[in-house]
């Protein structure tokens, strides 16, 4: 085994099995040592100490260090920025090459571009490969050459293009051995607190889904109120699972939970091809429209206060377990940039600080889906009523009954009235969308 190290970085891929760079590293013939960074950049952005995805992130890397210790290896882990701290890191180890897997997201391709330059000055291989997606941007496109930005045609051509490759693991677990990891003392691992932040009381989901969900999330997937969705978002969201191990099932067992895969590599796309849609609106002129923004009336709706049940269960179960159930999601979201016509980016940022399973291009997708504004949007005069919504999805108010037990007492009502507020919404977009 050559002294030379081979670099794996762990991002959004923390586990050891079916991890596409990783495998790659350890057939490199290099000694390969594992890396973690706690990017300052993106935790100095977090607004509360105790942000459950930082105690989710910390619990997987002391599962990933554990790993590598086992077999006599270590996982090295630093907290910093990267462009920072990698300069340093060439400087302690021989590394002859770094292996990491695909980031999307603006931040993380200009990140990856600074260090790919670093990298090639002082000889360093970078090496990054697509993991976190099952298909990427470049490989589903229309024949003319450009991207889809509407969802049926585009996952009729992803079903089209998927080969049986494209789902197959890559690597083995008899990969991950002693004698081809880097040999060494455990390194230290810093605390939350370190960090700067605390534990938090949420519970995390499991890692695991029944073939008897997935085979009837069809029927169950839209009703808030009985346990019809995986809650793997989070999993795939830091990649503690193998989104083709999830891919290969669904396809299997069933198309609809197929497809809600397969939307999740279509808000990848779109980010990547239109990478605008992250700080604006999709179609450029829903950015005229004239937002109330009331900030009162968006404090009642953060806090579930809104006098409307299913509207009020959603931001409670949000504010208490980082969840929520994505029928609710549209439903809230629906609420906020129609009802109150507050700016959808003010919604974003909250479902940013609050959801566990928070990902830049689903989530924006979403709420710009809610607003109208964005690729394949409902049309701007769809205001979901609540009301409507409740009787279809939550008829018996379990799921109701079980965040807003006040909903039924006199005094509970809503903030604003549904007619009115759909008709001024209809008079606001309208006004925009024609000037």
């Amino acid at each position: 085994m050559s002294q030379s190290l081979a670099i794996h970085w762990f991002r959004r891929d923390m586990r050891v099995e079916d991890n596409t760079a990783l495998f790659h590293a350890l057939q490199s013939g290099q000694s390969v040592l594992g890396l973690f960074i706690f990017d300052s950049t993106i935790l100095s952005k977090l607004e509360d100490r105790d942000d459950a995805r930082l105690s989710f992130i910390h619990l997987h890397v002391q599962r990933l260090k554990s790993q590598f210790e086992a077999l006599g290896g270590s996982l090295l882990v630093l907290h910093g920025d990267p462009v920072g701290l990698w300069p340093q890191i060439l400087s302690d180890y021989p590394v002859a090459a770094v292996y990491t897997n695909r980031d999307y997201e603006p931040y993380a391709r200009q990140r990856d571009g600074v260090l790919n330059k670093l990298f090639e000055s002082k000889g360093v291989a970078f090496n990054h490969y697509k993991d976190h997606v099952i298909l990427e941007a470049k490989e589903v496109l229309k024949d003319d050459g450009l991207p889809y930005t509407v969802f049926t045609p585009y996952s009729r051509k992803w079903k089209a293009k998927l080969q049986v490759q494209d789902l197959e693991p890559r690597g083995s677990a008899d990969l991950f051995t002693a004698d081809r990891l880097h040999q060494t003392t455990p390194l230290p691992l810093p605390t939350l607190e370190a960090l700067g932040f605390a534990p938090t009381a949420i519970d995390f989901p499991k890692e695991a889904v029944s073939d008897a969900l997935i085979k009837v999330y069809d029927e169950q997937r839209n009703f808030p109120g009985i346990r019809g969705t995986s809650r793997l978002g989070v999993h795939l969201r830091f990649g503690t699972i193998s989104i083709r191990a999830l891919a290969r099932r669904a396809k299997a067992l069933n198309e609809t939970f197929l497809n809600e895969l397969i939307w999740r590599d279509f808000y990848q796309v779109i980010l990547w091809h239109f990478p605008h849609a992250a700080s604006g609106s999709f179609r450029p002129a829903y950015d005229q429209i004239e937002w109330r923004n009331n900030e009162a009336e968006f404090a009642k709706w953060c806090a579930g206060q809104t006098g409307y049940p299913i509207v009020d269960a959603g931001m409670r179960e949000l504010n208490s377990t980082g969840f929520m159930h994505n029928r609710v999601r549209m439903i809230v979201a629906s609420f906020l940039t129609k009802h109150l016509l507050i700016d959808w980016r003010w919604g974003e940022a909250y479902f940013a600080r609050k959801l566990l399973d928070f990902d830049l291009a689903s989530n924006n997708g979403g709420w710009q889906w809610a607003a109208g504004s964005g690729c394949d949007a409902a049309p701007y005069f769809r205001v979901f009523s609540p009301d409507a919504q409740t009787l279809k999805f939550d008829p018996k108010a379990s799921y109701i009954r079980q965040w807003v037990p006040e909903y039924q007492n006199l005094d509970y009502r809503p903030m604003v009235d549904h007619k009115m507020a759909r008709e001024r919404a209809l008079a606001t977009y309208g006004k925009a969308l024609k000037a």
